[in-house]
């Protein structure tokens, strides 16, 4: 009776997996994905995900591996460091971490030691919960154990403030005789190059490495269409690999040689095991894809973020930084504090199929907010431009927005015309390949 109970539960919830899988592309082929960390893969990336390298091991750089096996591995893996040196133009890639966040401690690791100080951008500010304090459980502190310093920021420019971020630093030289180990510019909310090329001397003068998290500009940096860090000074600069650079979800460090070999120990064995082989192979086809395809598609990601604000600004929702032109990146940020909290909204715009998330801004702490109830809204437009939308349809969505924010029509009805919208647009784009459709669910059990 036991084995009979086991057998039926290990049935059902076996069955409801896949159906749940499925029941999640039908969704995404109906919604309006607006996510600003998320993007979509292509069939081909796709295809390397699922193969045989995901069941093998290879510890280790290639031709030093600790595993046998890895003859075509080695391979990819090559294929994958030399396609990212030509798009990044680095003397040194390693494709090895298993995310950006994984990339940033195998960064802490290689050039600090705990209780080091370091400078990153407050969370609110845009910065990453993987440059965040221990207090409040982010990975700089929490687990690599560095005491994080803010950068001073500009709240009027949604950016770095050049002469307060050097004042910062000179008082805890002088009053604190000791000197940050590390400053580390990009982070979660970027709508503007970050001033590398003006703080980089000034932090490499006090023997301050320079770094640039890179996660969700990438695949702009990558198409030319934003800054340069490495060559404005930036000495390594980490990223994932899934955000506006359209590959599987990973990460990856790019730098100078001189740097390789403290960057590959604290990769491997520092900070992983295996490395996700097919995700490896998965980065290579993508990269491949961005080498022939990724300046036209940063650039349509950019025309597509200024035409959603805006659009959404004509609308009467509040995004920041009209004074600027609103955004340089594919990131639009609001601030919807006179309708309601980010939480709440996010949730009503999930019931219209519309996908953004919530996010602290500016002020939020100050007023009270947490990032359950934040002010504002992230979205972003990378995953839209991979499906070919362009300007004229960054209008439609922000009436989309109009109808369930400020008419505060039924979002249940909303969802039903965002279906019809999406009609559409159904291939990848800026692929070698689209015969599939992009959120087709791939049966290999039949």
């Amino acid at each position: 009776m036991i084995e009979e109970k086991k057998n039926e539960v290990a049935f059902k919830y076996y069955n409801k997996i896949f159906e749940l899988l499925k029941n999640h592309h039908e969704w995404f082929r109906n919604s309006i994905p607006l996510i600003a960390s998320e993007n979509l893969p292509s069939p081909a990336v796709r295809e390397a995900l699922i193969s045989d390298f995901g069941n093998r091991y290879a510890e280790g750089w290639p031709g030093e591996r600790v595993y046998a096996g890895c003859l075509y591995i080695d391979q990819v893996e090559l294929i994958c460091i030399d396609l990212a040196k030509i798009l990044f133009n680095a003397e040194f890639v390693d494709v090895r971490p298993i995310s950006g966040v994984c990339a940033n401690l195998s960064l802490y690791s290689a050039f600090t030691q705990p209780n080091d100080r370091m400078m990153a951008l407050a969370i609110p500010n845009g910065g990453h919960i993987s440059m965040g304090k221990k207090d409040f459980f982010g990975t700089a502190g929490l687990v690599h154990g560095l005491r994080v310093e803010y950068f001073a920021f500009n709240k009027e420019e949604m950016n770095i403030d050049v002469d307060k971020t050097k004042e910062k630093f000179e008082k805890m030289v002088k009053e604190d005789k000791e000197i940050p180990k590390l400053a580390i510019f990009g982070g979660s909310v970027i709508l503007f190059p970050h001033p590398v090329k003006e703080l980089s001397d000034f932090f490499k003068s006090h023997n301050c490495f320079v770094a640039y998290d890179a996660a969700h500009i990438a695949g702009l940096i990558a198409g030319k269409r934003f800054q340069d860090p490495l060559r404005e000074g930036a000495e390594a600069m980490t990223m994932s690999t899934h955000k506006t650079l359209f590959g599987p979800q990973g990460g990856a460090i790019v730098s100078y040689e001189r740097y390789a070999e403290q960057i590959k120990k604290a990769v491997f064995p520092g900070n992983t095991s295996n490395h996700h082989l097919h995700s490896v192979a998965a980065k290579a086809v993508a990269f491949a894809e961005f080498l022939k395809f990724g300046e036209e598609y940063a650039e349509q990601v950019i025309r597509n973020a200024k035409a959603l604000a805006q659009a959404l600004h004509e609308k009467g929702l509040k995004v920041l930084m009209e004074n600027k032109g609103f955004t340089e990146s594919h990131q639009v940020v609001l601030d919807v504090t006179k309708f309601g909290d980010g939480g709440t909204l996010e949730k009503l715009l999930e019931k219209a199929n519309i996908i953004v998330n919530r996010q602290l801004i500016p002020g939020d702490i100050q007023a009270g907010r947490h990032y359950t109830n934040p002010g504002g809204l992230r979205l972003g437009t990378s995953e839209v431009t991979r499906l070919g939308m362009k300007e004229s349809e960054m209008k439609e969505i922000a009436e989309f927005f109009k109808k369930v924010i400020i008419d505060k029509r039924n979002p249940e009805i909303i969802a039903k015309e965002v279906s019809k919208f999406r009609k559409d647009y159904q291939r990848v784009h800026y692929a070698f390949e689209n015969v599939r459709e992009a959120y087709s669910y791939v049966n290999v059990r039949t």
